[in-house]
């Protein structure tokens, strides 16, 4: 038999192989919520169903939240050394979905098809910062559009080459930073490593918009789960100090707080034109974990009217509480739940994730019973409180959940093909900007739901 021949039986046996469902492997980024496990399963049974019609082999399907008990695989890279030690040896493709993303799985073996799987690639549709962004350490910021990374929402792939390549890096390699604040943009680096690895490749049939010729496409992060929760099922409370009262709270008042049904703002020192309410914790200029355990033994105390739900907010947070309300009808009050924008502290080395406090913590009764009951506290009434949460919840084995609408940061820190597609529900800080603007822009809804 010619070289020739051999080599074109073995290109026919590929291409066999790759025609079979089996050389994938579909990573949903489950989270461990009740909502978004049933969200998750939901996705599971359509993509088995579409491979059951396709009749071309049944593809892995994994719920990330499934694969250990870590809560830091949300991340990603801690997981990626168990995902190539379970699945490597058989796939060529791992590729990755929200639990509101759907597939067309037809469509994505296309896809998958035009690159040759002996090669590493990462695959998904582009997004780059607009300009400098304070949540990616400021980097490219001579050429913020150069460096590419995925959205999440329109799913993202990567070859089993890379894959294990950077299985074996992870877990021989320190990175950079302990703090995860944005892993999408955190991974593309990591796959980048300074030039010696490939780039985000922009593959135009991961969508999250519906267009044609789309491999997949994202309904929504503020879903329709029912009326929204009654404004008087929320309690608000703003953390202040008197430096800010006549700076920050008059942008509160002008802009959110005509929205909630009871809000108190907490500060160092009394104020009646406000009014304020002085917890008898001595304002730190970081931190704020004093104040904050003092909020949560208010919240449940006979002080303030009885709710489900408190969002904890800082006086430079810009917020819509309809729409928070409405995401918060998805959650089971009856079910531990904190909620917001989540960063990780020490995530590949067995760290704790946290709901970072600027974009608005969001904490049901059922979770700060827990809280307070277990005796988990302040080191210092300085200490960063939203970490501090985020270990004792950790600890305690109540998950951090995710919502992308919660923002730590300001718009312009957020690639705008991304904030442009959502109804955020937050965005933080007034530097250099017009808060009142941002609201109007970003927050505020035209046509308000009617108020429960």
């Amino acid at each position: 038999m010619s070289h020739n021949m051999f080599d074109g039986y073995k290109l026919l046996a590929v291409l066999v192989l790759w025609l079979g469902l089996e050389k994938v492997v579909l990573v949903i980024q489950s989270q461990r919520n009740s909502y978004h496990v049933r969200q998750a399963v939901e996705r599971k049974v359509e993509i088995l169903h579409q491979a059951a019609e396709l009749g071309k082999g049944v593809p892995v399907v994994v719920l990330l939240h499934e694969l250990s008990e870590y809560e830091g695989n949300w991340s990603i890279l801690p997981v990626l050394p168990q995902l190539f030690a379970t699945y490597g040896q058989s796939a060529f493709w791992f590729f990755f979905i929200e639990d509101e993303t759907r597939v067309r799985l037809a469509a994505v073996l296309q896809v998958l098809h035009r690159y040759q799987v002996q090669e590493e690639w990462f695959l998904g549709k582009r997004l780059h910062d607009n300009e400098a962004s304070i949540i990616h350490h400021y980097a490219f910021s001579e050429d913020p559009s150069s460096f590419g990374y995925p959205d999440p929402a329109a799913g993202w792939a990567l070859s089993s080459p890379l894959l294990r390549r950077l299985a074996e890096r992870i877990q021989h390699e320190h990175l950079k930073s302990d703090f995860t604040i944005d892993w999408k943009h955190e991974i593309a680096l990591y796959i980048w490593e300074e030039g010696n690895g490939p780039e985000l490749t922009a593959v135009p049939e991961f969508c999250t918009e519906p267009r044609q010729n789309c491999a997949t496409t994202f309904t929504t992060y503020l879903p329709n789960c029912g009326d929204p929760v009654s404004k008087n099922d929320l309690f608000v409370a703003v953390k202040t100090c008197q430096k800010f009262h006549s700076e920050r709270v008059p942008v509160v008042k002008a802009t959110w707080e005509k929205d909630a049904g009871f809000l108190e703002y907490y500060s160092d020192v009394t104020d009646a034109s406000i009014p304020t309410i002085n917890l008898g914790v001595p304002n730190t200029e970081r931190g704020h974990c004093g104040k904050t355990f003092a909020i949560l033994k208010r919240f449940l105390s006979k002080a303030v009217p009885k709710t489900e739900w408190l969002l904890i907010a800082d006086d430079d947070t810009l917020i819509s509480l309809p729409r928070l309300r409405r995401l918060l009808r998805c959650y089971d009050p009856k079910e531990a739940v904190s909620l917001g924008e989540r960063y990780g502290y020490g995530l590949v080395f067995n760290g704790y994730s946290y709901t970072t406090g600027g974009g608005g913590m969001v904490l049901n009764r059922v979770a700060v019973s827990r809280l307070l009951s277990s005796g988990c506290s302040c080191y210092s009434d300085d200490a960063p409180d939203d970490m501090v949460l985020g270990r004792c919840f950790t600890l305690l084995g109540v998950p951090i959940t995710h919502s992308p609408l919660f923002h730590q940061a300001q718009p312009d820190d957020y690639s705008n093909a991304l904030i442009s597609l959502q109804e955020a529900i937050s965005f933080h800080k007034h530097w250099n900007i017009d808060p009142m603007a941002v609201y109007k822009h970003w927050l505020q809804d035209t046509h308000p739901l009617d108020e429960l």
